[in-house]
This record gives structure tokens, sequence and C-alpha cells, in this order.
């Protein structure tokens, strides 16, 4: 079994990733889960400053293994949002990995005073992870997103500097 931690990296999203990322979204295991984006939308945020767009890969077998993408990278609230986080391959540490890296970007080199992010309520996989992660649920929007003819809940949760170095 290879060293998740050693052989993972974020690195930012080129254009030549992007059928990777939209085949990432839109995968069956995915796509439940996440908000579905154009391949123009993908690309707008390369450059909007207060985004930040990444590529998550193993660097041992030289390929894409997830994406993420930040948001308010300038916010005065010093307040980041982990809009999307998609790993395409389950169970084997990709996404606890990324989510570690993305803390400690977070808080090490953007040094944001909080990390906040929403999930699907029904997303239990990925609530599971964030809580181990140090992340606390906040609250629940209440049927806030329209999918398809159904309404589903996400659940806003957070993580702070001075929780993360704890």
């Amino acid at each position: 079994m290879t060293d998740t931690a050693s052989n993972l990296r974020l690195r930012p999203t080129l254009e030549s990733d992007l059928e990777f990322v939209l085949a990432a979204e839109q995968d069956e295991n995915n796509s439940p889960y996440i908000g579905q984006w154009s391949r123009q939308q993908h690309l707008d945020t390369f450059t909007n400053p207060d985004f930040l767009h990444l590529v998550a890969e193993n660097t041992a077998e030289n390929r894409q293994i997830g994406y993420v993408i930040l948001q308010d990278i300038n916010s005065p609230d010093l307040s980041l949002q982990l809009r999307r986080i998609v790993v395409t391959e389950k169970s084997k540490g990709y996404g606890t990995e990324v989510l570690r890296q993305v803390k400690r970007l977070a808080f090490k080199q953007l040094s944001v005073h909080r990390l906040w992010l929403d999930v699907k309520s029904n997303n239990e996989r990925a609530r599971r992870v964030y809580l181990a992660q140090g992340f606390v649920e906040e609250g629940i929007l209440r049927e806030c997103v329209k999918t398809g003819e159904c309404f589903e809940s996400l659940i806003i949760m957070s993580l702070l500097r001075q929780e993360y170095n704890a």
C-alpha cells in the first residue's frame, strides 16, 4: 500500500485538466452530492482572484485523483469557503488527505481565521470525514437546494484557526 500523505499534492488546475474535472463532477458517485458546473464556470475561476481551483494528484502514479475549489480567498473576514472537494477514488484515504492539505493551505499559507463548507444532509460519508477532521456542524439550511423536483438541505460546518492549531 502506498503512503497516501507523501504521494498526494495539490496544484493549480490547468485548462488541460478540465476534462478530468468535469468527468469527476458528473460521475454517478459524486454528482448526487455536488453542484454541476459548465466548463466555462470552471474556467472563470482561473482568472477570478477570489477563487483557487486545485487538482489533487497522486504523484507516485502521476495521475489526478480529485479537485478542490476554494472561494473567498480575499475575504476581509478571513473566512474561506471550501466550495467543492471531489475525490474520484473512494475508501483509499485520499479524501482525508486532500482535506488535511486544504486545512494546512487555509490556515498556514492563506492565514484565514475560519474555513467553512456546506454539505448535503444525505452525504453521510463526507460528513464523517469532516467531523473526524475537526469540523463543527453549525446549522442546517433547510431545503435550500432544488434538485429536480426535490429540495435538499445543507449542513454548514466550519473549523476555526484555534481549533486547527489545538
